[in-house]
């Protein structure tokens, strides 16, 4: 984790999500990357593209930038290597570019919360970038007076598929010193045994290096409640998930439990693309 893209609006969500970077940053001797998306009209797009910058594009680019100074000099940044970047594109498709240009390992952005995905990129947009990124995302929800993650949340079925991410949550959790608290959740419409599902989680499990880890099976009448029940009840610091590209939020729970988990969750959210 040691490069970090944080996208802003300046909101104070986006705030939020600058601070839990900057403390990950300097866990990690990090650096963070500030990114603010200018979207315009399309014939302004068009005079970018034909390399002539009109008055007023210049006027919002001006103003973004001096905003961007401003928020480099905040004192969670102190001591940090920060990076600007204002881009001329849709918000995800910026974010995305960036991203893999820029060789990022982590992105951490704000969102409003139980209103949803809805504005700017807490909207569409960060769920997009959300079901896209192929790094780690983290979702911060409100305001953390330190980022610790002693107890981390991992919801999973543990089927072969989730190997390949589950070694960026176990690199994460131990990095963090975090204890893992792995969670099977029991449905009606996908029960297993609770003797099955243990053993289908111990079998996955050995082949990993976790430092700290526990295993659960939780009965629940859907996926969505029974992870936010269970991280209620242990009051779990972080809850992380698999994403699946284009089939959305964990696939593995037989749908897509995408936006309610992240809307519903107010414990912060990171997630691993399989």
């Amino acid at each position: 984790m040691k490069k970090i893209l944080v996208p802003t609006d300046f909101s104070d969500h986006a705030h939020y999500a600058l601070k839990v970077a900057s403390e990950i940053a300097k866990k990690n001797n990090g650096e963070i990357i500030l990114l603010h998306m200018l979207e315009l009209p399309n014939q302004a797009g068009d005079a970018i593209g034909s390399g002539h910058e009109l008055p007023e594009i210049m006027l919002f680019k001006n103003a973004a930038i001096n905003k961007l100074e401003d928020l480099m000099d905040d004192e969670c940044l102190d001591g940090l290597k920060v990076s600007e970047i204002v881009q001329f594109e849709l918000a995800f498709e910026g974010i995305m570019t960036v991203s893999k240009k820029n060789g990022i390992d982590l992105i951490v952005m704000g969102s409003h919360g139980a209103s949803g995905f809805k504005e700017m990129f807490i909207g569409s947009n960060a769920e997009k970038v959300v079901r896209n990124s192929d790094v780690p995302v983290l979702i911060i929800k409100k305001e953390q007076s330190t980022f610790n993650v002693e107890k981390f949340v991992f919801a999973s079925d543990f089927t072969d598929e989730i190997r390949k991410p589950f070694e960026k949550v176990v690199d994460f959790a131990n990095k963090f010193g975090s204890e893992l608290h792995l969670v099977m959740i029991n449905t009606p419409s996908s029960f297993k045994p609770t003797h099955v599902a243990h053993e289908i989680m111990d079998n996955f499990v050995s082949k990993f290096a976790i430092n700290k880890f526990s295993t659960h099976i939780y009965n629940d009448t859907n996926v969505e409640n029974g992870i936010l029940y269970f991280a209620n009840h242990i009051d779990a610091d972080l809850i992380g998930m698999s994403t699946h590209g284009r089939k959305g939020l964990a696939h593995f729970f037989n749908g897509s439990i995408s936006e309610d988990l992240v809307n519903h969750a107010v414990r912060p959210v990171v997630t691993f693309k399989i």
